[in-house]
């Protein structure tokens, strides 16, 4: 009889047990369905490095962020400004063409690019102009880049005045432009905007706060 008994139990056993794993996983799957921003716990950034890959070339975010827009800025002045040249003889219709593709590059490819590398959401948000994806900031960050794209050309006209006197030339073009020293001060102006609107934002914001 005693055997008979132990016989009987082994199902229910099994039975319990395969309820507790169901019941285990379901929980698990509906956690991993329902988990967001809001409900996950926090982890720090000293337990996220442990599971990062550490073979390989490690840049910083700020060096990798800046090559990021030089690249494409250097790219874009290879194929608009360059590529262009010998079909627009004008200047001005240069620039302006460069400044519209700068623009729509900014907007689509680097930001798009800056977010996907970003260690945490908003991480990347300092190296963008316009960080939030809107409509209106397609046309803004076009704006943005004519305005950038003006003070770089006001940065080759300064230099090679400041080499003309120097050498005795009255209008000779000692610093032209192609795509790595473009691509430099392009960022160099881009960023040093970005930082003054910063500063202000922040300003205001001290501001509103200390009166309230």
């Amino acid at each position: 009889m005693a055997f008979g008994r132990k016989k009987t139990a082994e199902p229910q056993d099994e039975k319990k047990s395969a309820a507790e794993y169901y019941h285990l996983h379901t929980d698990a799957v509906r956690d991993l369905v329902e988990a967001n921003e809001e409900n996950s716990p926090k982890v720090s950034e000293e337990e996220l490095r442990k599971y990062r890959s550490r073979k390989g070339i490690h840049l910083s975010n700020t060096v990798r962020s800046i090559l990021i827009k030089w690249w494409f800025c250097g790219a874009a002045c290879f194929f608009f400004f360059w590529g262009i040249g010998f079909y627009v003889d004008n200047t001005l219709d240069q620039m302006v063409v460069l400044g519209i593709a700068l623009g729509i590059m900014n907007d689509i490819l680097v930001n798009n690019a800056l977010r996907f590398f970003a260690k945490t959401p908003g991480a990347n948000d300092a190296f963008m102009m316009y960080p939030k994806k809107k409509y209106v900031n397609f046309f803004l960050n076009i704006i943005h880049s004519g305005v950038v794209l003006f003070l770089v050309f006001w940065v080759y006209n300064l230099v090679n005045i400041l080499l003309n006197a120097l050498m005795g030339t009255p209008d000779g073009v000692h610093f032209g432009v192609e795509p790595v020293f473009f691509g430099l001060i392009y960022v160099g102006m881009d960023l040093l905007i970005i930082t003054m609107k910063r500063t202000m934002q922040h300003i205001v914001a001290d501001a509103m706060r200390k009166a309230r």
